[in-house]
Protein backbone atom coordinates (compact mmCIF):
# COMPACT_ATOMS: atom_id res chain seq x y z
CA UNK A 1 0.00 0.00 0.00
CA UNK A 2 2.74 2.45 0.93
CA UNK A 3 4.72 1.63 -2.21
CA UNK A 4 1.75 2.63 -4.34
CA UNK A 5 1.57 6.05 -2.68
CA UNK A 6 5.32 6.41 -2.91
CA UNK A 7 5.28 5.76 -6.66
CA UNK A 8 2.46 8.28 -7.08
CA UNK A 9 4.34 10.91 -5.06
CA UNK A 10 7.51 10.29 -7.04
CA UNK A 11 5.72 10.95 -10.33
CA UNK A 12 4.37 14.36 -9.23
CA UNK A 13 6.44 17.20 -10.72
CA UNK A 14 6.99 18.91 -7.37
CA UNK A 15 9.07 21.72 -8.82
CA UNK A 16 6.13 22.66 -11.09
CA UNK A 17 3.70 22.42 -8.17
CA UNK A 18 5.92 24.61 -6.01
CA UNK A 19 6.38 27.16 -8.79
CA UNK A 20 2.64 27.30 -9.52
CA UNK A 21 1.46 27.61 -5.89
CA UNK A 22 1.76 31.43 -5.68
CA UNK A 23 -0.10 31.82 -8.98
CA UNK A 24 -2.91 29.56 -7.75
CA UNK A 25 -3.19 31.54 -4.53
CA UNK A 26 -3.22 34.84 -6.44
CA UNK A 27 -5.86 33.58 -8.86
CA UNK A 28 -8.06 32.35 -6.03
CA UNK A 29 -7.70 35.65 -4.22
CA UNK A 30 -8.68 37.56 -7.40
CA UNK A 31 -11.70 35.28 -7.81
CA UNK A 32 -12.69 35.93 -4.22
CA UNK A 33 -12.35 39.71 -4.68
CA UNK A 34 -14.35 39.68 -7.93
CA UNK A 35 -17.18 37.62 -6.50
CA UNK A 36 -17.25 39.70 -3.31
CA UNK A 37 -17.58 42.92 -5.33
CA UNK A 38 -20.35 41.55 -7.53
CA UNK A 39 -22.32 40.13 -4.59
CA UNK A 40 -22.85 43.60 -3.11
CA UNK A 41 -25.43 44.31 -5.84
CA UNK A 42 -27.68 41.38 -4.88
CA UNK A 43 -31.42 42.17 -4.68
CA UNK A 44 -33.59 41.77 -1.60
CA UNK A 45 -35.72 38.80 -0.47
CA UNK A 46 -38.35 37.27 -2.76
CA UNK A 47 -41.96 38.40 -2.73
CA UNK A 48 -44.81 36.06 -1.87
CA UNK A 49 -46.49 34.54 -4.88
CA UNK A 50 -50.20 35.29 -5.10
CA UNK A 51 -52.61 34.40 -7.88
CA UNK A 52 -52.88 37.39 -10.16
CA UNK A 53 -55.20 37.97 -13.03
CA UNK A 54 -53.01 40.65 -14.61
CA UNK A 55 -50.24 39.10 -16.77
CA UNK A 56 -47.90 42.01 -16.03
CA UNK A 57 -48.22 41.43 -12.30
CA UNK A 58 -47.44 37.76 -12.90
CA UNK A 59 -44.38 38.71 -14.93
CA UNK A 60 -43.20 41.13 -12.27
CA UNK A 61 -43.68 38.47 -9.64
CA UNK A 62 -41.70 35.97 -11.70
CA UNK A 63 -38.91 38.52 -12.24
CA UNK A 64 -38.76 39.20 -8.49
CA UNK A 65 -38.65 35.48 -7.80
CA UNK A 66 -35.88 34.99 -10.36
CA UNK A 67 -33.90 37.87 -8.84
CA UNK A 68 -34.21 36.25 -5.42
CA UNK A 69 -32.99 32.95 -6.85
CA UNK A 70 -30.12 34.81 -8.47
CA UNK A 71 -29.26 36.41 -5.13
CA UNK A 72 -29.19 32.97 -3.51
CA UNK A 73 -26.91 31.69 -6.25
CA UNK A 74 -24.60 34.68 -5.82
CA UNK A 75 -24.43 33.98 -2.10
CA UNK A 76 -23.55 30.36 -2.78
CA UNK A 77 -20.92 31.44 -5.32
CA UNK A 78 -19.47 33.86 -2.79
CA UNK A 79 -19.22 31.11 -0.20
CA UNK A 80 -17.68 28.71 -2.71
CA UNK A 81 -15.11 31.25 -3.86
CA UNK A 82 -14.22 31.97 -0.22
CA UNK A 83 -13.62 28.27 0.31
CA UNK A 84 -11.51 28.11 -2.85
CA UNK A 85 -9.43 31.08 -1.70
CA UNK A 86 -8.89 29.49 1.71
CA UNK A 87 -7.90 26.19 0.12
CA UNK A 88 -5.49 27.96 -2.22
CA UNK A 89 -3.86 29.74 0.72
CA UNK A 90 -3.58 26.48 2.62
CA UNK A 91 -2.15 24.82 -0.48
CA UNK A 92 0.50 27.53 -0.77
CA UNK A 93 1.42 27.07 2.90
CA UNK A 94 1.56 23.30 2.47
CA UNK A 95 3.82 23.62 -0.56
CA UNK A 96 6.15 25.95 1.34
CA UNK A 97 6.34 23.50 4.25
CA UNK A 98 6.93 20.58 1.89
CA UNK A 99 9.76 22.47 0.19
CA UNK A 100 11.32 23.17 3.59
CA UNK A 101 10.97 19.50 4.56
CA UNK A 102 12.51 18.45 1.23
CA UNK A 103 15.46 20.77 1.78
CA UNK A 104 15.97 19.48 5.32
CA UNK A 105 15.78 15.90 4.09
CA UNK A 106 18.39 16.67 1.45
CA UNK A 107 20.74 18.12 4.06
CA UNK A 108 20.08 15.16 6.34
CA UNK A 109 20.97 12.81 3.49
CA UNK A 110 24.19 14.68 2.81
CA UNK A 111 25.10 14.67 6.51
CA UNK A 112 24.33 10.95 6.73
CA UNK A 113 26.49 10.23 3.69
CA UNK A 114 29.41 12.25 5.03
CA UNK A 115 29.18 10.66 8.48
CA UNK A 116 28.97 7.19 6.89
CA UNK A 117 32.10 7.85 4.88
CA UNK A 118 33.89 9.15 7.98
CA UNK A 119 32.76 6.07 9.94
CA UNK A 120 34.06 3.75 7.23
CA UNK A 121 37.39 5.61 7.10
CA UNK A 122 37.67 5.41 10.89
CA UNK A 123 36.85 1.70 10.82
CA UNK A 124 39.46 1.14 8.11
CA UNK A 125 42.08 3.03 10.14
CA UNK A 126 41.28 1.02 13.27
CA UNK A 127 41.49 -2.24 11.35
CA UNK A 128 44.75 -1.18 9.70
CA UNK A 129 46.40 -0.57 13.10
CA UNK A 130 45.43 -3.94 14.49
Amino acid sequence: MATGWWSVLKTVPWSDVINAAPQVATGARRLWDTVARKSNTAPGPPMEEAPQEDPFDTLFLRVDKNEANLADLRTQMLQASEIIANLADQNAQLIAKMELARTRLLWLGVATGVSSILALVALALVMART
